[in-house]
């Protein structure tokens, strides 16, 4: 029977103590001297959040079908218990077996969002693994960065031995399998390391050096190694259908962010959004096979005892089984009493007669995504959605019903006017009058429509990589006139705005676009005690803005200027297959407040039909 790594009295002081015990069901135990290689997944944030993340649920799965590897889980641990790890001198540990961290082969992290930064150092801290790559030894696991944020790896090359850039489900066999051949050749660390950079995708960020002009911009970035490759290509699963899936996903002891199964329908998204940095990573769109689904919903929720099934994509709507798949959910489960979750629709007569079969209307609200207000501004940034749209959407579902409508908007967006600002209101209010020409006998109570506005973050690999962006008082200043905005609106009282937390956002984006120079920040940001910056309640920015002076870092240097057309980025060195003319091309068309096709529509020529599959070459032999 194994030992729990925290005593009955710690468990007792600290909040949700189901977070550390490990056990749940379908968690993969294993006999660890039976095993080559042991593997601790980490989602650098609390339990919740990270058991609802579907791509650690993936990896773990396909880690643990292996005989000779063991996957546990690992998350960063709550305020409380960091602080008695610490006073007691206690090692992080992995759920499953209780075992110190540090005894592991690997630590994988997942890099989902870059205000995580300081947490990845809390969990090396914790584990008493060395937080720079190059102090560890023979004694240490190593340490492997994934997900969206490890597409600009350099803030973070510092505290990471390696990366992998992709999908996980193509090499991490190939990478597995060169581990364990070098782990009983008695070689040093250095010598996995250069077999590990000449598998595609994977990137050592000790084997490169960079240099930099006198202006702070990137002068060159180049190998230092010879088994390093000039770029390194993104990995990408072509045959989704065939990839690996959990059937049996770990079902938490206690309610997580999103406490349900989940389908993943397809990747990537056909709409080319300018903004959207995973419309552009995960090109090109690839569908899962509709019967392959209908299994895995049956045997997913046999399997687990979950009560909601949601469907995952960028884009649901434009999954070309939808009805069918929706249609097979409803008739197969709803007499069970199995909810059914559809995000990401595009609100049309379909889907709001698919909503209203499997949501109670008189409970639920409905979400569109104008992201801008203006007409001008959608089309800058490629939205494809008229205010037409917007407007016949919510008028259609007012008439079914619904009386509660939420509406997302950007705020700060490049070439954005006042006008721009306000139309976010307006728009809103338009919205409202819509519900108030139902006949009052035919309403069901007063309409509600709650608009709320992120400040755009600029992202790697994105055709608005080269903007600038706005201080967090100028950030402030454009909330503000939105919110005067909706002040002098006819239906005020059916409006409510909220807005993002601008100093958050500023950060972020340094953090997005930065080089290797940001990691000094971060470090410096931990040491002096930030972490969860996500978290409201425990975000510090005098603290980070002191990180910056102490470290001698210019953060207006990476948020404030437009970049060079020419200019050198720290992730330039990466291959994600859509090219950076297609990019710079769509970055010029956005100034221009001219609208690109979407991929069924037409082939605009990112330079993703590489791949050889997916959306590219649909309908071809």
């Amino acid at each position: 029977m194994r030992k729990l790594a925290l005593s009955d009295d710690i468990l007792l002081k600290v909040e949700k103590p189901a977070r550390y015990i490990g056990g749940e069901v379908n968690s993969v135990m294993k006999d660890k001297d039976k095993v080559d290689i042991r593997f601790a997944m980490c989602f650098p944030d609390v339990y919740e959040i990270g058991m609802s993340h579907l791509g650690i649920q993936i990896l773990y799965d396909m880690f643990n079908r292996r005989e000779d590897v063991w996957c546990e889980r690992v998350y960063s641990p709550w305020l409380d218990l960091d602080k008695i790890l610490r006073d007691r001198d206690i090692p992080l540990f992995a759920l499953e077996s209780q075992d110190p961290v540090r005894d592991f082969d690997f630590l994988g992290i997942t890099i989902q969002f870059e205000m995580c930064y300081t947490n990845i150092l809390q969990i090396l801290d914790l584990s008493r693994i060395p937080l720079h790559a190059a102090d560890r030894t023979e004694d240490d696991p190593f340490v492997i960065g994934g997900g969206p944020c490890a597409y600009n790896p350099e803030p973070l090359a510092e505290f990471f031995d390696l990366f992998y850039i992709g999908e996980g489900e193509t090499v991490y066999d190939e990478l597995l399998d060169a581990y364990r051949i070098w782990k009983h050749s008695g070689k040093p660390r250095a010598e996995f390391l250069e077999r590990a950079a000449q598998i595609e995708g994977i990137y050592v960020p000790m084997f490169y050096t960079a240099s930099y002009n006198e202006d702070g911009t990137l002068k060159s970035f180049l190998p230092v190694n010879s088994h390093a490759p000039a770029r390194v290509r993104k990995q990408v699963v072509m045959d989704v259908s065939d990839a690996s899936y959990p059937m049996n996903p770990v079902v938490p002891f206690i309610k997580a962010t999103q406490d349900r199964v989940v389908l993943e329908i397809q990747r990537g998204c056909i709409r080319g959004c300018r903004f959207c940095q995973a419309g552009m990573i995960y090109r090109p769109t690839r569908e899962r096979d509709v019967d392959r689904l209908k299994n895995y919903a049956r045997t997913m929720l046999k399997n687990t005892g979950h009560e909601e099934i949601s469907l995952s994509s960028l884009s649901s709507s434009d999954y070309s089984k939808l009805e069918e798949l929706v249609t097979f959910l409803i008739e197969e489960f709803k007499e069970k009493g199995i909810n059914i979750s559809l995000p990401s629709l595009r609100i049309d007569a379909f889907s709001l007669d698919v909503m209203s079969k499997v949501q109670d209307i008189r409970k639920s609200s409905l979400t569109f995504a104008p992201e801008a207000g203006s007409q001008r501004m959608r089309d800058v940034i490629n939205k494809g959605l008229t205010e037409e749209d917007v407007i016949n959407g919510a008028g259609q579902a007012f008439d079914g019903g619904w009386s509660k409508v939420k509406l997302y908007f950007m705020l700060g967006l490049p070439t954005e006017t006042e006008e721009d600002m306000k139309e976010i209101a307006r728009l809103s209010d338009r919205v409202a009058r819509r519900y108030y020409e139902i006949p009052k006998e035919q309403r069901h109570g007063k309409c509600q429509i709650t608009a709320s506005s992120s400040f755009f973050v600029p992202k790697p690999f994105t055709p608005f990589q080269w903007a600038s962006m706005c201080t967090a008082e100028e950030y402030e200043r454009r909330a503000h006139i939105v919110r005067d905005e909706f002040g002098d609106q006819l239906n005020r009282k059916s409006l409510k705005y909220n807005w993002h937390d601008a100093q958050v956002t500023v950060l972020e984006g340094v953090m997005a676009r930065g080089d290797r120079k940001v990691g000094l920040v971060i470090e410096r940001a931990y040491r002096l005690g930030c972490l969860y910056d996500s978290w409201t309640e425990t975000f510090r920015n005098d603290l980070w803005m002191q990180a910056f002076e102490d470290t001698s870092v210019d953060l207006s240097f990476y948020n404030l200027r437009e970049r060079g057309e020419n200019e050198l980025f720290p992730w330039d060195f990466i291959d994600i297959g859509v090219s950076r003319a297609f990019l710079r091309k769509e970055w010029e068309r956005a100034v221009e407040g001219t609208v690109t096709p979407n991929c069924r529509e037409r082939c605009s020529g990112c330079g993703a039909a590489r791949f050889g599959g997916g959306v590219c070459y649909e309908g071809k032999n």
